[in-house]
């Protein structure tokens, strides 16, 4: 998987099954989320809220975000953030020169992207992006707004939806 035109290869054993409640968010979705709010963070306050939703994200991923807010902020913000990202998301690995967003979904078994590249957010890319991996990529206030706790809840964990179960003030 090289980027969002060329082909997914087959997973490796160790790819986690694919869920709708695991989601990557690319370079540019971290970053606004830290330094911008709105719709980003609406978007991944999502995940920060339920312990039972997951944010994949490699460590390429990662250092592509934290440069991102190094340049447009400070690295020592940018540092902080990428040890509280680091110890938040469930770290996954690919191959060097893959799409950081769009491998850590497919490696990480997550069926969701967050992204602000519209070259994944198109229509063309998305059926591209179908035929090759479960996924579907959206824009953060696109995700916010389909992204429904209290209907995945009862297909990922099971019984009745209790709500958030930590507080996203707090991260």
């Amino acid at each position: 998987m090289r980027d969002a035109d060329e082909s997914v290869e087959s997973g490796s054993d160790d790819t986690p099954d694919a869920s709708p409640a695991r989601v990557a968010a690319d370079a540019g979705v971290l970053a606004a989320d830290l330094l911008v709010g709105g719709a980003a963070r609406d978007a991944l306050d999502h995940l920060r809220g339920h312990s039972w939703t997951t944010l994949v994200a490699s460590d390429a991923l990662l250092a592509d975000a934290e440069a991102v807010v190094a340049s447009l902020a400070d690295a020592n913000l940018a540092r902080d953030w990428h040890d509280r990202v680091a110890a938040w998301r469930e770290p996954v690995t690919h191959p060097p020169g893959d799409h950081p967003a769009l491998a850590s979904a497919y490696h990480g078994g997550a069926m969701q992207v967050i992204s602000l590249d519209p070259s994944l957010t198109g229509p063309g890319a998305a059926a591209g992006l179908r035929d090759r991996m479960p996924v579907s990529v959206r824009e953060p206030r696109a995700f916010a707004t389909v992204f429904s706790p209290e209907r995945l809840y009862p297909e990922v964990v099971g019984g009745e939806y209790p709500g958030p179960d930590r507080d996203t003030r707090k991260w």
